[in-house]
């Protein structure tokens, strides 16, 4: 007998999300495998980029049903694409000092056969992951793993909260009235239901913006019936 997760059948989901991986046009859905399991998603297979990998993830994601995404891809660059480490070090320094909105003398990076290790100080969840989002579209790039570290001024769970709620509030008080904001020791924890994917990423940007912010933990759902 099927699992079911919110009234849909695992075989219900598997089919939407190999529809929407087809949909998106940033994907070659043959290169990706799809696995359900009461409402988990595995997917495995080998891309020839990591954004592609970001976006199938994101895909996945965005389908109704699903609870979460386990992530078994690998990235397999094609022969004209590949660099060496000391091109793409080269490359991910050029990334950082060129974004402004990135402190770029205050994060350093490790690369190995195209994996990199983002590590550094920052002043907020914001520039964390601005300087991630730097990285991960570069030629050459497998993963990213970012370990930069959030040294913000240090403030009270509250007051993170009200900012949040007034930011949500000021930008979509429909929106707001949806969300769940917790706060424990600057970790930002979302909860609720979103009408799509976009609406998603835009409300947890609003969430890292917020002083003293360190991590934002997105549990929203989509339901694109709201």
């Amino acid at each position: 007998m099927a699992v079911t997760t919110a009234t849909r059948t695992d075989a219900e989901i598997k089919r939407d999300v190999l529809e929407e991986l087809k949909w998106d046009p940033r994907i070659n859905e043959s290169e990706v495998g799809i696995q359900v399991a009461r409402g988990v998603i595995t997917i495995t297979g080998a891309v020839s980029a990591y954004p592609k990998r970001i976006a199938a993830r994101e895909a996945a994601h965005r389908v109704h049903g699903v609870l979460d995404v386990v992530d078994e891809m690998t990235v397999r660059l094609p022969q004209p694409f590949t660099r060496t480490d000391q091109d793409l070090t080269r490359a991910i320094r050029h990334a950082l000092e060129w974004d402004v909105l990135v402190p770029d003398q205050d994060i350093t990076s490790t690369v190995t056969h195209g994996d990199v290790i983002l590590e550094g100080e920052v002043r907020s969840a914001a520039q964390r992951r601005d300087a991630e989002v730097a990285v991960r579209r570069l030629t050459g790039v497998r993963d990213v793993i970012n370990r930069i570290r959030i040294t913000g001024p240090s403030v009270s769970p509250g007051q993170i909260k009200q900012s949040i709620e007034d930011a949500l509030e000021r930008q979509a008080e429909r929106e707001a009235r949806r969300i769940g904001v917790e706060v424990t020791g600057g970790v930002v924890t979302l909860t609720g239901r979103v009408r799509s994917w976009g609406e998603r990423n835009a409300i947890e940007r609003v969430a890292s913006y917020s002083p003293g912010v360190t991590r934002v933990d997105d549990r929203t759902t989509v339901d694109p019936s709201l």
